[in-house]
């Protein structure tokens, strides 16, 4: 009895605890199960992304940036390859002793690079720059240590070949290949390109085993609208004219008055873009766009365009200016630079001897709504162009807070601020007939093997024809016998208009520092070219006004621009050239100066690559002007017979509009049978 019923207790216990050991199982099992499908299904995503961070590791491979070139071609930025080294921290085993090594490689390290540097290579991570876009030297230095999990990769580097040449202009490219100014910075998206990829792979040590790279996509191509030799000379000719000035800063632009492109623009200050951060912000500033100042009499050139546009005061008016002053209540007395009595001027006149008074007496003619309208119609107070997103859109009083002292400042160029190229712009528009056109420095864009132009822009006509012509009558005067008399050059006519503004600081107009100024355009009655040159500050022995300062500065900039342009003298001409029109081959043909070929229009549409100027020596002069017409270029001759040499050669990349200089010789068509006959 007492067997049995330990018998069967013990099945009843090993029951038990098999029930038991089962249900744990059971939760054990079913535990695990539940973290599976923790694992496996909710955290899925985010262990693959954490697995894909651990074993593999990506980053960018800047895109080569596009080019920039003049007008003719010739390369103003452009990238080059440098060696960047770089480290794989996984694979070092002492970083500290790593980090030692390389700086006495690289021999110039500082406390703050060796440290960053120290901490990079400890994260442990599959990639980390060492330094990038290193010398020739420094590369040969970290190859001869044969560092283990250091290696060396290929980046672009910018590289600006004519150094400081239209720096402001250009901008400059950090370390990233990302423009950080100037058109480096506007055109960016355009200029940068697409980047590539570099994927490492690692193993669960962390060990790199594997190296992909999928290569970038180079930038656009971006032509300008300006000219390197231009560039040049204005850069040149403004530093020596700061200089022999004794002045703090200049500027300068050149700018085609028609199309509103802009050849040239120079600010001394300058810098080399290639060391852009060893250059002050002062370096780096383009005045030409940024600088604010007081126009002084230039401005006159508006107040009297108002004048004449709404017929408030005829030109044959004459105008008292005695005794040389003007009182207005609230402020001090007004008066005539250098303290002149002018007496009684004629309305042209009060313009060509740059009368304060007699300006404000024309202003007041005008009246504020009028001279108000007139201001904001010549682009005052606001942007000029969107090719410079740092522009400064200038100072302009609201019509409302117009009293009669500021009326009667405005009318002679103060308490309004302006910039260079709001002020060149301002007289283009008189330039070329009334109409207000936007300035630009982008002429075309390459992409994809494909030529994409820019349109020139007009914005609104300021002025009719007729008063054009009639302001541009004064503003010659201004020059012949004026206050820009050193403005004059042999065989041309020019239009222009000199200003000196006392400079405004801390509150008050000095009385030793000013703005000179010339702002002129040529030949005057078929202008080329719109140039204007604001000196800031001069102190040297030419003294301070625009006349004899800024004027000797603009002739300096302008007879070799004229004399590279091939525009023609309008005093006494030399005989026309012969210019092709049409495409017909039995078209006429006619003569025109080189100076009356106006630039092709262009649009936003794809135009195709550009050509090559044709070979046409052998040529008689007939066929080769046919063969020249077809490619939209014009022809001066010299000689007879036929074509024996040209310039420029065969084979230069074309540009509507060029002139092809051929040397013709008459013996060389005796011995041409070809040529005789008169087929190519």
């Amino acid at each position: 009895m007492t067997a049995a019923l330990l018998r069967s207790d013990w099945r009843a216990t090993l029951k038990r605890r098999t029930l038991v050991a089962a249900a744990l199982l059971g939760i054990w099992a079913a535990g695990i199960e539940a973290r599976l499908v923790h694992l496996q299904v909710v955290r899925h995503g985010d262990l693959v992304a954490r697995a894909e961070r651990q074993q593999l590791g990506t980053s960018e491979a800047p895109a080569k940036r596009g080019d920039i070139v003049d007008r003719r071609g010739h390369v103003l930025a452009t990238s080059v390859d440098a060696d960047t080294i770089y480290a794989v921290p996984s694979e070092i085993g002492d970083p500290d002793a790593t980090v030692a090594r390389l700086c006495a490689a690289f021999s110039d390290c500082t406390a703050k690079e060796r440290q960053a540097l120290g901490e990079r290579l400890r994260q442990r991570k599959a990639f980390a720059y060492v330094r990038r876009q290193v010398s020739p030297d420094h590369k040969r230095r970290v190859e001869d240590l044969n560092l283990e999990g250091v290696g060396f990769m290929t980046e672009s580097k910018r590289f600006y070949p004519n150094k400081e040449l239209a720096a402001h202009l250009l901008g400059w490219v950090g370390v990233d290949n990302l423009g950080l100014g100037g058109l480096e910075s506007t055109y960016d998206s355009i200029i940068r390109g697409k980047p590539g990829k570099v994927l490492v792979q690692t193993d669960a040590r962390r060990h790199a085993y594997s190296r992909t790279e999928w290569p970038p996509t180079a930038g656009s191509t971006v032509e300008l609208t300006i000219d390197e030799y231009l560039q040049h000379v204005a850069e040149r000719e403004l530093e020596a004219g700061v200089r022999e000035n004794r002045a703090g800063s200049g500027t300068a632009i050149v700018m085609n008055p028609h199309t509103g492109e802009i050849l040239a623009l120079a600010n001394v200050p300058t810098f080399n873009p290639n060391a852009f951060r060893d250059a002050t912000d002062n370096e780096r500033r383009n005045r030409g766009v940024q600088d604010l100042y007081e126009p002084g009499s230039t401005f006159k050139v508006v107040t009297a365009s108002a004048a004449i546009e709404e017929k408030v005061m005829p030109i044959n008016t004459w105008i008292d200016t005695s005794p040389g002053r003007v009182y207005i209540s609230g402020r001090k007395p007004i008066t005539e630079d250098r303290g002149r009595n002018l007496g009684v001027l004629s309305f042209t006149d009060v313009i060509v001897k740059s009368s304060n008074i007699g300006a404000i007496k024309i202003g007041f003619k005008v009246g504020t709504e009028r001279m108000s309208r007139f201001v904001s119609l010549f682009g005052f107070g606001r942007v000029s162009s969107p090719d410079f997103p740092g522009e400064n859109p200038g100072i302009v009083w609201s019509p409302e807070k117009w009293t009669e002292s500021a009326l009667a400042s405005v009318s002679m160029g103060y308490q309004i601020g302006v910039t260079p190229l709001q002020m060149a712009m301002a007289v283009s528009s008189v330039a070329n007939g009334g109409e207000l056109v936007e300035p630009r420095v982008i002429r075309a864009v390459y992409r994809d093997n494909r030529r994409y132009v820019v349109k020139p822009k007009t914005l609104r006509r300021t002025i009719s024809r007729e008063t054009a012509a009639t302001l541009t009558s004064i503003m010659e005067e201004v020059v012949n016998r004026g206050t820009a008399k050193r403005a004059q050059i042999p065989g041309y006519t020019i239009a222009g208009k000199t200003g000196t503004a006392s400079k405004l600081v801390n509150g008050h107009y000095s009385h030793t520092d000013n703005n000179a100024s010339f702002v002129g355009f040529v030949p005057s009655r078929n202008p080329a070219l719109t140039i204007i040159v604001v000196v800031d500050s001069p102190h040297g022995e030419n003294g301070t006004h625009g006349g004899s300062v800024a004027a000797p500065i603009w002739k300096r900039i302008t007879e070799p621009a004229l004399q590279h342009l091939g525009v023609a003298p309008d005093v006494d001409p030399a005989d026309p050239v012969l210019v092709a029109r049409g495409d017909d081959e039995n078209a006429p043909i006619e003569t025109t100066n080189v100076a009356d070929v106006g630039q092709p229009t262009v649009s936003l549409i794809v135009d195709s690559a550009p050509g090559q100027v044709p070979d046409v020596t052998g040529m008689s002069a007939r066929d080769a002007i046919r063969q020249l017409m077809k490619g939209g270029l014009n022809a001066r001759l010299s000689g007879d017979g036929v074509v024996v040499s040209q310039d420029p050669p065969a084979g230069t990349p074309l540009e509507p509009g060029m002139v092809c200089r051929l040397v013709l010789d008459l013996s060389a068509a005796r011995r041409s049978p070809t040529a005789a006959s008169g087929h190519p």
